[in-house]
């Protein structure tokens, strides 16, 4: 008797809400961070770090948000796998990487400079341009790694 081989086809969706001439293209960072600070849970900004990823297409206009993770006080996970996953099933062509830090301390950490350069080289290997990482302060203010010539 012939065993059938029984693989789960895959199959990727997108559906544009509306044309893209009608968004607004990111231009700088303050631009970013306007899109992004509205992704961020209000209620917990303050004390559990979040780490949020804006999906742009060639013309910087942004095709959306995803929220890839939520962590501790200090620290969340951010898998390079899955957001790289995420930009390439939605047709990406750049990201804007963005988390929180609880305190308002606004500069990055080693950790966080160190993460920003694993995603500058993997999206390199995919042709995905990563235009910037983005430090949002519970209390109002981000900082842009990018802005700071931190990605180069």
């Amino acid at each position: 008797m012939k065993r059938e081989n029984k693989l789960r086809e895959l199959r990727v969706h997108y559906s544009a809400s509306q044309p893209s001439s009608l968004e607004e293209k990111i231009t700088t960072s303050a631009k970013a961070y306007e899109f992004l600070i509205k992704s961020f849970d209000k209620k917990t900004i303050g004390c559990q770090e979040q780490f949020n990823v804006l999906f742009l297409n060639q013309a910087n206009i942004p095709i959306g948000i995803y929220k890839a993770s939520r962590g501790g006080i200090t620290s969340t996970i951010a898998d390079i796998r899955l957001i790289l996953g995420m930009a390439l099933k939605s047709l990406a062509s750049g990201l804007i990487l963005s988390h929180n830090h609880p305190s308002g301390n606004l500069k990055p950490s080693e950790a966080d400079l160190r993460l920003t350069m694993k995603f500058k080289d993997a999206c390199e290997l995919l042709d995905i341009c990563l235009v910037d990482h983005i430090i949002i302060s519970p209390f109002g203010g981000m900082y842009s790694l990018a802005d700071q010539g931190q990605i180069n």
